[in-house]
C-alpha cells in the first residue's frame, strides 16, 4: 500500500508543480519537486510514528541526491585545462549526499549538518567562476572589439 501512496503523492506533487511553472517567475523540475516532496512527507509521517518502511523514502532520496547533482553538473563553469571535471564532481558530490541521505534516515543530524556544508562548499568551488587572467581578458576583449568593427 505504501508504494501506490508513494507514487501517487510523485505524480499529484508533479502535477501541482507543473501547473504552477505556468505563472512562476522561475522554472522548478517537476519531477524532481514530487520525488522530494514525497520523501519529505514520508520522512515526517516516520517521525511522527507512522510505521513507514525507510527502505521507500530512502530510494527516494538517493534519486534526488543523483538529480540534484546531474541538475548543478550543467551549470559548472569548466574550462578544457580545468582539474573541476563533471566526473569528478559526481564524485565528490553523489557519495557525500547519499551519506547526507542517510544521516537523516538514522537521524545522526550532526553528522547531517556537517556534510551539508561540505557540500555548500564543494559545490561553491565547482560552480564559481575562476579567475581569468587580465592579459587573456584584454585580448578577448580587443578580439571583440575587432570583429565589431569589422562589419
Amino acid at each position: 500500500m505504501l508504494i501506490v501512496i508513494t507514487i501517487t503523492s510523485i505524480l499529484g506533487v508533479t502535477i501541482v508543480v507543473w501547473l504552477a511553472n505556468r505563472i512562476l517567475p522561475f522554472q522548478v523540475c517537476p519531477i524532481c519537486a514530487g520525488v522530494f516532496g514525497t520523501w519529505v512527507g514520508l520522512l515526517a509521517a516516520y517521525f511522527l510514528g507512522y510505521p513507514i518502511d525507510l527502505v521507500v523514502p530512502a530510494l527516494l532520496m538517493g534519486g534526488s541526491v543523483v538529480g540534484v547533482a546531474y541538475q548543478l553538473e550543467k551549470k559548472l563553469l569548466v574550462e578544457p585545462t580545468d582539474w573541476r571535471t563533471p566526473l569528478f564532481w559526481k564524485t565528490i558530490f553523489i557519495p557525500a549526499g547519499f551519506v547526507a541521505a542517510y544521516s537523516i534516515l538514522i537521524q545522526w543530524w550532526g553528522t547531517f549538518f556537517v556534510v551539508y556544508i561540505f557540500l555548500l562548499l564543494v559545490s561553491f568551488v565547482f560552480l564559481s567562476p575562476r579567475k581569468q587572467n587580465a592579459v587573456h581578458t584584454g585580448a578577448v576583449e580587443e578580439l571583440k572589439k575587432k570583429m565589431q568593427d569589422c562589419c
